[in-house]
């Protein structure tokens, strides 16, 4: 039997057909397709375009799940900036699922962590077999256009989400140089508070970036021209944190800096979540920057901050500490999801 997974965006939706493996319980992908969101007027549009010209020669997906990226209700969402409302139990009626669930974009990736193949994460460090009541807890924490934190209880007999907004959380500067970047975005924002989410995300990158440009030493950096307007385009600022790294990978001082201040409020904001879940099943760094950033996850400059916790940081020790590699782990997490809700059917 086959099964339907979506990961639903405001910009893009990634859907995909997949289908049970004997002695294998990762999911098979089939098929898949991506959409421009912006370019339909809805998303029952996209899901009958994809199964009606897509999928003509696939036995029909008998369970659905949805990775939705907006707020949820009673297996309903609104994607706000596209003025999307969707109905789970609209589309179960519609496209004649069994089963059909909505769910959000990243607290659906605790679903794909049991069923990972090895070549979709590595590891920066084992941590210890531990017997401690956390054995069974993870925690994924990711830095893409936003911060998701999710939890979730991982055992051989369930797999149990447990929702969070840790993300907004208040950012905690550590240096001189943090206190001035913060008051600077209080300013920029016209906010009374700063959350890491602010910080530690692609756009909190671009606005790191405009906080450094701002000072008298940067007047001929190529970056400028996207500063020169007090408000910039969503589009644009998307741009900025790819640039930002190239120029950083070149050797440009002054990305460097930036991209350095970035990975240390990070992992510092990676060990605070550590010492607060204890989830010593591991702690995931997942989200659209994760694959690009590998290669800093293991420098000391990252360590450093994630173990400078004081008189705690040798638990953080013993706590595993994974990055997900696989660059389309919402489809496969959703696709985990919806596998289990065909089990619960049969």
């Amino acid at each position: 039997m086959n099964f339907l997974a979506c990961d639903l965006g405001g910009t893009k939706v990634l859907l995909g057909i997949f289908e049970r493996v004997i002695n294998d319980d990762s999911p098979k992908l089939i098929l898949k397709k991506k959409y421009i969101s912006s370019d339909w007027n809805s998303f029952e549009l996209i899901l009958e375009d994809f199964l009606k010209n897509e999928c003509k020669n696939i036995s029909h997906p008998s369970s659905a799940c949805f990775a939705v990226a907006g707020p949820l209700s009673n297996n309903n969402a609104k994607i706000i900036n596209l003025s999307w409302d969707i109905s789970g139990n609209v589309l179960q009626n519609k496209f004649n699922f069994k089963s059909c669930e909505l769910i959000n974009d990243f607290a659906v990736q605790i679903y794909g962590i049991p069923f990972l193949k090895k070549n979709q994460y590595s590891t920066i460090q084992n941590g210890a077999n531990s017997q401690e009541a956390n054995k069974d807890l993870h925690t994924i924490v990711g830095a893409g256009t936003g911060l998701g934190i999710a939890r979730g209880i991982i055992s051989e007999r369930y797999v149990k989400v447990l929702a969070s907004e840790g993300g907004h959380v208040e950012y905690s500067p550590k240096s001189e140089l943090e206190w001035e970047l913060k008051i600077w975005l209080k300013k920029s924002l016209n906010v009374e508070r700063i959350s890491c989410e602010r910080i530690v995300s692609g756009t909190g990158l671009s606005r790191i970036a405009e906080w450094r440009l701002s000072k008298s030493d940067a007047k001929n950096h190529p970056l400028k021209k996207y500063f020169k307007e007090i408000k910039i385009p969503d589009a644009l600022r998307k741009e900025l944190p790819k640039k930002i790294c190239t120029l950083s990978n070149e050797g440009d001082q002054l990305m460097v800096e930036v991209e350095r201040i970035w990975l240390g409020a990070y992992a510092s904001l990676l060990g605070d979540v550590a010492l607060q879940e204890l989830p010593f099943g591991g702690l995931w760094i997942s989200g659209g920057t994760a694959s690009k950033h590998f290669k800093n996850f293991k420098s000391d400059l990252f360590m450093k901050q994630f173990f400078d916790k004081g008189r705690l940081k040798d638990i953080l020790k013993t706590i595993p500490l994974r990055v997900i590699l696989d660059e389309e782990f919402g489809l496969f997490s959703a696709a985990c999801r919806a596998n289990m809700l065909l089990k619960l059917l049969y």
